[in-house]
């Protein structure tokens, strides 16, 4: 596991990149990590590139259009400086492109012609790699020092740090190496050159890509694949997030006696009706099925964990929350980030 102070110091990077596989609430921990990071007067852009929509959803706002809108106050902190912002943008190749061409190509009017005759459309889908160049290389822009008036961002917001909601783990080092994405595509050029300048950032110390996960074999399995394809691409790897953790109130000596059957029906009658409970046969059989279901994935989870700390990986636990998660309950996870170091 973690200690504080190792996630401190991956937490001043400034380009978080969140990944894992699909179910495992990646985007609900990008969104908590935004919240936590922007404290202390810190702003935060939290991005999304899937087209989903899911910033909004969970901030309960309106559909994001290709701009940077404030969504939320950053996690509260008694006693210590005011907190940050964050602020969201929903990422799509065709608009991330048509930027690209008014930017650096003084291409206006005239990009938005080609958008009508469906040339960006077929220029994002034809050639291999192109969307998630854009995708990525627009999240290169939005973390540039000095950036352009005009873009996403009208005055050219600068912010401390920014949060990647990324496609999953299975293809994570592909999307962000644009280098070979751009391999068969563009071996010299302006095109070229944005991609070494993006591949700098992406493998510099700057950058940090987390993986979720939840306590389950086939999750496990894909995080330990996607941190050796990330150190193979030389990609720095920040955290493991374990999401989705039940409760563990209970002792080793309980979970194994609910294992093996050993709970006295009589005694948990008794303690049942002294609660003010009506008590029958069918409530106890039911409790204590669920006790030996809860035991047995508590079991599961712990061999799982036991996997994780071999990855050698700084690691941090987030709870299932029995509210499901709103967001207060997105508030509520940052406060538990925060907790275990992030700051």
């Amino acid at each position: 596991m973690s200690t504080n102070k190792a996630v401190a110091a991956w937490s001043q990077a400034q380009l978080h990149i969140v990944t894992g596989k699909g179910g495992t609430g990646k985007s609900t921990v990008a969104a908590a990590l935004a919240l936590s990071l922007a404290s202390q007067g810190r702003n935060v852009l939290l991005c999304e590139v899937e087209g989903r929509q899911g910033i909004a959803q969970m901030f309960d706002v309106a559909p994001l259009p290709y701009e940077e809108r404030k969504i939320a106050t950053g996690l509260p902190t008694s006693g210590q400086a005011t907190p940050g912002s964050v602020f969201a943008l929903h990422i799509d190749a065709e608009s991330a492109l048509l930027e690209y061409l008014a930017m650096y190509y003084k291409l206006g009017r005239a990009g938005r012609a080609l958008d009508r005759f469906g040339v960006i459309d077929f220029a994002t889908t034809i050639a291999p790699g192109v969307r998630d160049v854009l995708l990525t290389g627009k999240v290169f822009e939005a973390a540039k020092e000095g950036r352009k008036k005009g873009t996403s961002s009208k005055q050219g917001a600068h912010y401390d740090a920014i949060v990647l909601d990324a496609p999953p783990t299975g293809r994570i080092t592909q999307f962000l190496g644009v280098n070979s994405e751009l391999a068969g595509l563009a071996k010299v050029g302006p095109i070229k050159g944005q991609a070494d300048t993006v591949m700098t950032l992406f493998r510099s110390e700057r950058t940090r890509v987390h993986l979720v996960t939840v306590l389950e074999e086939m999750p496990v399995q894909e995080t330990a694949d996607g941190i050796a394809e990330l150190q193979a691409a030389k990609l720095p790897v920040g955290a493991v997030i374990v999401n989705l953790v039940r409760p563990q109130e209970l002792t080793d000596d309980q979970l194994t006696a609910i294992r093996e059957g050993r709970l006295d029906r009589d005694e948990i009658s008794t303690e049942l009706r002294t609660a003010g409970v009506a008590v029958d046969d069918a409530l106890v059989d039911g409790l204590l099925a669920e006790a030996a279901d809860h035991a047995e994935r508590r079991a599961l989870e712990d061999s799982q964990r036991r996997v994780v700390e071999q990855l050698d990986v700084p690691t941090l636990e987030l709870p299932r929350l029995a509210t499901g998660v709103d967001l207060g309950g997105l508030y509520e996870l940052a406060g538990m980030l925060r907790e275990q170091g992030v700051r």
